[in-house]
């Protein structure tokens, strides 16, 4: 909701997992460290929301750029995404539910010592 509030695209949970398994997305993780090792979408990036550069992120302005936190209620994916289309990249997206909505939505996970599955 704060995203779209901000005028950003916005993704969800499931959406995104279809992204990744079609290799068509950069998913960075803007949660703290000690979150992102306890659990994060498989395949991605840990940055500091407030001080990331433009080199942390794949050099293709283009590129799909899909930020997340912890939940929707979070402003530092929101912010992370308008920092990033401040530096020109064009295709960028929020993935409002955060990490907490795609623990909800069952999807997989990994951690800092190994992938996870969801229970069947």
């Amino acid at each position: 909701m704060i995203a779209f509030l901000m005028g950003l695209k916005t993704v969800s949970p499931k959406e995104l997992h279809q992204a990744i398994q079609q290799h068509q997305a950069t998913v960075i993780d803007v949660n703290s460290p000690q979150s992102w090792n306890q659990a994060h979408v498989p395949g991605a990036v840990n940055l500091d929301p407030a001080a990331y550069q433009a080199s942390d992120l794949p050099p293709d302005k283009n590129a799909r750029l899909v930020f997340y936190c912890s939940n929707p209620l979070c402003t530092k994916a929101p912010n992370a995404a308008r920092q990033a289309k401040k530096m020109g990249y064009t295709n960028v997206q929020v993935m409002s539910a955060g990490i907490s909505g795609w623990l909800s939505a069952n999807l997989p996970t990994e951690s800092a010592s190994r992938a996870t599955s969801p229970q069947s």
